[in-house]
């Protein structure tokens, strides 16, 4: 099993055995920020679920900072039979990003960014989306990291509520989650195999229209319990109820 206490770093590939070498901005976390020094040890992750336990040989700082690595062991994390991808509504400053922070952190394998009728955030074609976009991803990928997850949850392009309704038709279950309904997540049979998707709506709610497009494409609307969460906070509760109550922690 792998120590859940040592520093997790990224690279484009983690070797099985022998030597590595760790640079660009990891090596510069890994050399500044964590200030990691020969003999101390890491755990290297490609973020699709191989990870490998290393020893520090030697670190060589300045502008362009490296680590020479030792493997010590390897393994490779499989992802869940269950996979939960969360469509998360666009919503406004930084709780769109914080959403994806906990969504990430709480387990999700995928996130949707979804363009719902009430999102006050909006994210236009062009530079500005496209840097929207690319925060959502590194936040993703920084939360990951924070877990010590194997798998980099994928922040897909975003997509309209017909295209999120064409997902919603490929899915063994989707869950529109909503305050004011009476069916609750824990009435719901739940798969133990295939793909679910969460639908969290944006700070002003799911339209009539919106839920009735995707009710029509086959989602349940359920509510989480008693209370009304916020955009940013409803999909990482969802997903800690899902891990118990289906097999993904197990």
């Amino acid at each position: 099993m792998p120590d859940t206490t040592l520093p997790v770093f990224l690279a484009a590939s983690v070797p099985a055995s022998g030597r590595t070498v760790l640079d660009g901005e990891e090596a510069r976390h890994a050399a500044t920020v964590r200030r990691l020094r020969a003999g101390e040890r890491l755990v290297l992750s490609d973020g699709a679920g191989a990870m490998a336990r290393c020893v520090v040989e030697g670190v060589q700082a300045g502008r362009d900072p490296q680590l020479t690595l030792a493997v010590e062991s390897s393994w490779t994390e499989e992802p869940p039979a269950l996979r939960v991808l969360v469509a998360q509504a666009l919503a406004k400053g930084d709780r769109g990003e914080l959403a994806v922070e906990l969504a990430t952190e709480a387990g999700a394998d995928a996130i949707v960014p979804w363009r719902a009728a009430r999102s006050v955030a909006k994210w236009e074609d062009g530079g500005r989306g496209d840097k929207a976009l690319a925060r959502w991803r590194a936040t993703a990928r920084a939360a990951a990291k924070q877990a010590r997850r194997a798998h980099i949850p994928d922040v897909t392009e975003p997509v309209t509520t017909r295209e999120l309704a064409g997902l919603v038709a490929t899915m063994s279950l989707a869950i529109v989650l909503e305050s004011d309904v009476p069916e609750r997540l824990t009435d719901l049979p739940l798969p133990d195999t295939g793909d679910v998707l969460l639908v969290v709506g944006p700070e002003g709610g799911i339209t009539d229209e919106e839920l009735r497009t995707l009710q029509d494409a086959g989602a349940r609307a359920v509510r989480l319990g008693t209370t009304v969460l916020r955009t940013s906070t409803a999909a990482a509760v969802a997903l800690g109820a899902l891990g118990a109550l289906t097999t993904r922690w197990r």
